[in-house]
């Protein structure tokens, strides 16, 4: 086994508890941290303790901000009776980047999960319905992930949100462009035939 010194050790440990790093990119990243000046560390972990205070939760979306309400909630120019559903802040991110949506966002902070024990009361379902209750919004864009849990979580919202008249989609899923149709799982193959238009 390696012998480290004990902040070094310490160092790894910490990297290693961050997704996607394992113990040998953790060491690489510890011993590049220790080869850096002193400043940027310090830079480092300064803008590490300054994101973690000053960022909180939108009250209106519970997107991730520095502000409150955050920037898109803001916006007037944003049309407030579409609402598209993510799971996490990150997907916003993906989403504007597509530059196509331009209505409003609701961050679920997780999916439903019994195998995890995360049930609707531990994501933000209630408070999705409560912005539904002003009777502003007409459609919810269902935007989770094509994953068991992301399915369950949208046919979940979907049985809640239809009865209060308002219109639910669910963002399509298949082939991604420049795919190979030799390469995906039948999963995948099946939801872009269900998912076809007419040209």
């Amino acid at each position: 086994m390696e012998q480290y010194a004990l902040p070094i050790a310490n160092l790894i440990e910490q990297l290693s508890k961050l997704p996607g790093i394992g113990r040998k990119t953790a060491q690489r990243l510890a011993f590049f941290i220790l080869e850096m000046d002193t400043l940027e560390v310090e830079q480092l972990s300064k803008a590490i303790i300054n994101a973690k205070e000053k960022i909180s939760l939108c009250s209106i979306c519970y997107n991730l901000t520095d502000m409150d309400p955050c920037h898109i909630c803001e916006d007037s120019k944003r049309d407030k009776s579409i609402i598209c559903v993510v799971e996490g802040a990150k997907d916003i991110i993906a989403m504007e980047r597509t530059r196509e949506f331009k209505g409003q966002y609701h961050v679920l902070h997780g999916v439903i999960s019994p195998m995890d024990n995360v049930g609707p009361n531990d994501i933000r379902v209630r408070e999705l319905l409560n912005r539904l209750s002003s009777g502003e919004v007409k459609e919810v864009i269902l935007a989770t992930n094509p994953t068991v849990e992301g399915e369950a979580t949208a046919l979940y919202l979907s049985k809640l949100i239809k009865p209060l008249g308002v219109r639910v989609t669910r963002i399509a899923h298949g082939i991604p462009v420049g795919g190979d149709l030799e390469y995906f799982d039948e999963v995948t193959l099946s939801k872009a035939m269900e998912n076809r238009r007419e040209l």
